[in-house]
């Protein structure tokens, strides 16, 4: 890609960002504006600020590149993506909204009446955000590399910086408006493309992979290896490398950062080592056999995705700024139909991906595919222009979710950092108090970001789709169950909550941290990296089995709390919301 576009793509999703959440700054007067928008956003506006925070570095990149690695099994990530807000839309949207809660861990504690239930689900909301975040920024910094050649480090500075500036500014009400903008370019980013890249692979004679039984080099192709990578040799096949001509014999070979690499024409891409098996047959069929127990392994990212929806913070926050329930209802399905609108397109990117961009699996930057095509397809202006396109969207994304992300945390931050220093609650507070409370909410901004950049500086390697599945398995896995049963089961005690939250989380966060440390052969290995299937039935399990030997523990207004969840809104009860304004 032509530096120049890419640098100026970046720039002005920038630009626009700051301008539009300037406007949403000139709105915000008012506490109740920087947490929830004073509780005024249309149903319309809230399902594409929705669309824009959820369409994250996962699903603008990490999908296609998932796809172009491991094929069919991996559509089961956009499809659960999506379908989560099915699950949403029936089981929480609604009561969650009439619970008059801001935050999870508002809803924690009075649901349960117990702060030490806020605390808990204070720390889990931290640390799922912290965990959301990294991949943003990591995938920031792919893009600006790939766009511009700048250090892989700087884009996720730079997209904190733009989050710093845009959520200190104007809180919720200011990235409501940016979050709406950038679904809309984001969906024009990644669709608008396709129609070109489609119409040049058909006037390519519509090449595809079934006549090879592994992907190949379309043409000779020179690769830069840009970090020390072991890859594995299906095939023996004579490369130049820096100059000089080396036969690769089949086997794993371990390459140097800044080697230069040329391969000749139809010759076998060799794999990352961290990549399953390139076999196309497994790759186009579901359960294919490059995966060790692979029915087991969609079972539970199917779970995961679909009941991990509801436990994201930032999406949750969301529900919280529409009036009533009935419009969070509303929301919940217009997002259906505009993330359903999105998903049409990755997979399509790693098909072609497959054909004409297979050397990104040599050095195992899938996750590139969306930005790398235009350009592969299309050289000339048509592909830069086309390559700037998709660059501005994807950048779009990352800011965009890390902005509700930072909302979310920054929220919890400032909150309980205000209650611990044994204060007033937050929103009761008005005069020059209001003031602090809106500069509290700032520092806060600054703590929820800086953790994330500096864990996305450490992060050499990192496949954001895998790493955000592993977000959705935490919160399936803590939140889910708390919601269900808090807003569906009365019985639901304090103790049996908080030991569901602490089994959940610990068994979830503990599988990501051996995911990430490092691989695990067999059964170990799958269960760890995709543990939603035995980590959300414990959490149910322990919340249930502890609630019912603690009935003395069930809070004292449970049924006026059941009646205020489920109730019409028709019906004349009281419905008031914290005072956020006074």
């Amino acid at each position: 890609m032509n530096t120049t576009a890419g640098l100026i793509a970046v720039v002005a999703v920038t630009v626009l960002t700051l301008g539009i959440g300037a406007f949403g700054l000139r709105l915000s007067r008012t506490t109740s504006d920087f947490y929830v928008a004073s509780r005024s956003v249309s149903p319309t506006w809230n399902a594409s600020a929705i669309g824009g925070e959820y369409l994250s570095a996962a699903s603008f990149l990490g999908a296609a590149g998932l796809i172009l690695a491991y094929g069919a099994d991996m559509l089961w990530y956009p499809v659960g993506w999506t379908a989560g807000y099915l699950v949403l839309l029936v089981l929480v949207a609604g009561p969650l909204r009439r619970s008059g809660a801001y935050t999870l861990p508002d809803f924690a504690e009075a649901r349960l009446q117990s702060r030490t239930g806020r605390r808990v689900a204070s720390v889990l909301v931290v640390l799922i955000g912290w965990l959301y975040l990294l991949p943003q920024f990591r995938g920031a910094g792919l893009t600006l590399h790939t766009a511009t050649g700048a250090p892989v480090w700087s884009g996720g500075v730079i997209v904190a910086l733009i989050v710093l500036v845009s959520v200190a500014s104007g809180g919720m009400r200011s990235i409501t408006f940016v979050q709406a903008f950038q679904y809309w370019l984001k969906l024009t980013a990644i669709a608008v493309p396709i129609a070109f890249l489609f119409l040049a692979w058909r006037a390519d004679g519509a090449p595809g992979n079934s006549a090879h039984d592994v992907p190949v080099f379309p043409e000779t192709t020179t690769v830069r290896i840009e970090t020390d990578v072991v890859v594995r040799v299906q095939q023996p096949i004579t490369v130049t490398v820096d100059g000089t001509q080396r036969r690769l014999a089949a086997g794993e070979h371990e390459l140097e950062a800044g080697a230069t690499m040329t391969f000749p024409k139809g010759a076998a891409v060799p794999g990352e080592q961290d990549l399953r098996s390139l076999d196309n047959d497994s790759w186009l069929a579901p359960l294919g056999e490059d995966q060790e127990h692979p029915l087991y392994a969609t079972y539970s990212l199917i779970l995961a995705t679909f009941l991990g929806t509801m436990g994201l913070p930032h999406v949750l926050v969301r529900f919280y700024t529409n009036p009533d329930g009935r419009a969070a209802r509303r929301t919940a399905l217009a997002v259906i139909g505009l993330l359903g609108a999105f998903y049409l397109f990755p997979a399509v990117y790693g098909a072609l991906g497959r054909i004409y961009t297979p050397d990104l699996l040599l050095t195992g930057r899938t996750d590139a595919v969306v930005l790398e095509l235009p350009g592969r397809l299309l050289p000339g202006l048509g592909g830069e222009l086309l390559g700037a396109l998709v660059t501005a969207g994807a950048f779009a994304a990352f800011v965009s979710t890390s902005s509700g992300l930072t909302v979310s945390v920054t929220g919890v931050l400032s909150q309980d950092l205000a209650r611990s220093q044994g204060s007033q609650p937050l929103f009761r507070w008005g005069g020059r108090r209001r003031a602090w409370a809106v500069t509290q909410f700032r520092l806060a901004a600054v703590a929820a970001v800086i953790v994330p950049v500096l864990l996305a500086l450490i992060a050499e390697r990192l496949t954001v789709a895998s790493i955000v599945g592993l977000a959705f398995a935490v919160a399936a896995s803590t939140f889910c169950p708390l919601l269900v049963l808090g807003i569906w089961w009365r019985r639901l005690t304090d103790v049996g909550a908080i030991a569901g939250l602490i089994a959940g989380g610990g068994l979830a966060g503990g599988a990501v941290i051996a995911t990430l440390a490092g691989d695990h052969p067999g059964w170990v290995g799958t269960l760890l990296a995709q543990p939603a299937a035995w980590t959300v039935p414990i959490a149910f399990g322990v919340m249930i089995v502890v609630s019912l030997l603690t009935p003395r523990r069930m809070a004292s207004d449970v049924a006026r709390t059941m009646v205020r969840l489920h109730a019409p809104e028709q019906i004349d009860i009281d419905r008031s919301d914290p005072p956020l304004t006074k």
